[in-house]
């Protein structure tokens, strides 16, 4: 299959607009249009993993991490970045990268953690805004079922666990056409009053171009007047981090050994155990200090994530048990992930994954 193909689908699972604004996911090396055989899915893109696709006869390499994350004004193979990045052209390898887009979607990285720590009842700990819009339009009455029904299609007036939901106002609507005009009812020249109603509906900005199009496809008339709002409204399956709740409380020590065993780790950094039980916990893969705040107003008893920074750990303030798992240890399982959606739309398509461990950071036992 051609790039486009794999990309498109995983951009149906984490879409590139969900990606925080300091991001580079998506399509880094390569042109689209290019035939793939094989995939190396990685955590991170460095020399060792392209000398790996390079030996394993892979043409594109998926990682988590993109390997540019600033501008590069000059390839000269100063440094490994810019080394990945000749190598990959020299070796006509593509690569992709799914970074933050995957860490916001309901079934990503931080549902990962969930899954392998235990954690049921798991919603999104701060969701996304800015990315819902709402359409109004209006349409005679007895062509609103037949339009509503288009744009739902399209993925417009889904709201959390219920669909198709909108709002409808009936009303009087004026129109003259000129004499270049082919009007649906009503004659050239002539102003002419319609029953119409107005309907509005919310809709993820990713979809705008789909329901447009059903818009426009279903509407009888030759113009079409609709409005389109964007809104501050969260998105509520689509944000940063998760928070889920064990089957039954246990102790913080014991939590941080179940910890420790489900997720394959060598050490954690915590904050004091307090003494009480632990239920509800918060997760986010990677640097996730960001979210203590929200963790601790979500109610959690501990926040599972990485990269504190030492004064950072006194913010738990004796409400919440830290445990920072390290960068790679918090989203290691990422890779495990994206191989279970390729294989699952793509079960012909060759994809393995890597057999190098590119966390930089070592521990001294």
């Amino acid at each position: 299959m051609i790039i486009a193909e794999l990309t498109s689908y995983l951009e149906e699972i984490a879409p590139l607009n969900y990606q925080e604004n300091y991001d580079n996911a998506g399509l880094i090396v390569g042109s689209s249009d290019r035939e793939i055989k094989k995939a190396l899915i990685s955590l991170d893109c460095t020399e060792a993993i392209v000398d790996e696709a390079i030996q394993q006869n892979c043409d594109i390499i998926i990682s988590h991490h993109p390997i540019v994350f600033k501008g590069l004004k000059k390839l000269n193979g100063n440094n490994y970045v810019e080394r990945v990045i000749i190598k990959a052209i020299e070796n006509k390898i593509a690569i992709y990268a799914i970074h933050t887009n995957l860490d916001s979607v309901l079934s990503g990285v931080n549902a990962k953690i969930c899954e392998k720590i235990g954690l049921q009842n798991c919603q999104v700990l701060s969701p996304k805004s800015g990315l819902l819009k709402k359409l109004v339009f209006f349409v005679p009455l007895a062509k609103a079922d037949e339009v509503k029904t288009a744009i739902f299609n399209a993925g417009a007036g889904n709201i959390g666990n219920y669909s198709e939901c909108s709002f409808s106002i009936n009303g009087f609507g004026t129109f003259k056409g000129n004499e270049s005009s082919n009007p649906f009812v009503g004659i050239k020249n002539e102003l002419h009053q319609e029953n119409e109603t107005r309907i509005e509906v919310i809709y993820p900005a990713i979809a705008e171009r789909k329901i447009l199009s059903a818009l426009l496809a279903s509407h009888p008339y030759e113009e079409v007047a609709h409005d389109i709002y964007s809104l501050d409204n969260s998105l509520q399956d689509v944000g940063s981090g998760m928070v889920g709740e064990l089957e039954n409380e246990m102790d913080g020590i014991d939590f941080l050994h179940l910890l420790k065993k489900n997720m394959g780790l060598i050490v954690i950094r915590h904050t004091e155990i307090l003494n009480k039980k632990i239920k509800r916990i918060a997760v986010c893969g990677g640097s996730g200090s960001f979210l203590l705040k929200k963790a601790i107003q979500a109610k959690a008893d501990v926040f599972v994530t990485a990269d504190f920074k030492y004064h950072e750990f006194f913010d738990a303030d004796r409400k919440i048990l830290i445990a920072d798992i390290g960068h790679f240890e918090s989203e290691q399982f990422t890779q495990e992930l994206l191989l279970q959606f390729i294989t699952k739309k793509f079960p012909n398509f060759a994809v393995r994954l890597t057999e190098n461990n590119t966390n930089p950071i070592k521990y001294l036992s």
